[in-house]
């Protein structure tokens, strides 16, 4: 099997949606008062699923955390530690939650996080090196 997207499943369609779109520069097309977004992100499907309608769907109901929440994160990197500062910067002042201000950890990282509109976990990293060459090793 290989990944092929990741979805969330959301409460607030419209929130989301500005959230994505207008703070972190997601590229999404559908209206505010949409059901679901399809997003072909970098390669990989983003998905968000409002929270009744997958409901319906699966004819169950499910458990949500509110707040913050550690069940995962989505990983976003940039290509230098300036940018890490810099996307931090600009998306707590547009309405992210800040969880993390942006550090350099020992691994060699410079990373921070913030929170969606719904508490899920963001991380903006980077590796001080383009995405394309960040998990070469060295030598």
């Amino acid at each position: 099997m290989r990944l092929d997207g990741f979805g969330l499943l959301v409460e607030d369609m419209g929130k989301m949606i500005r959230f994505y779109r207008d703070v972190l520069g997601f590229e999404i097309k559908e209206e505010e008062n949409t059901s679901n977004v399809y997003l072909v992100k970098d390669g990989t499907l983003f998905l968000l699923y409002g929270r009744k309608d997958f409901e319906k769907m699966t004819n169950r109901r499910y458990e949500y955390i509110k707040g913050l929440n550690g069940h995962f994160e989505i990983a976003l990197y940039v290509d230098t530690f300036e940018e890490v500062d810099e996307a931090y910067r600009k998306a707590v002042e547009n309405g992210a939650t800040s969880v993390l201000e942006p550090e350099l950890e020992p691994w060699g990282q410079r990373t921070c996080y913030i929170a969606d509109p719904e508490g899920n976990l963001i991380e903006i990293g980077s590796w001080n090196k383009p995405y394309e060459e960040k998990d070469l090793t060295e030598g």
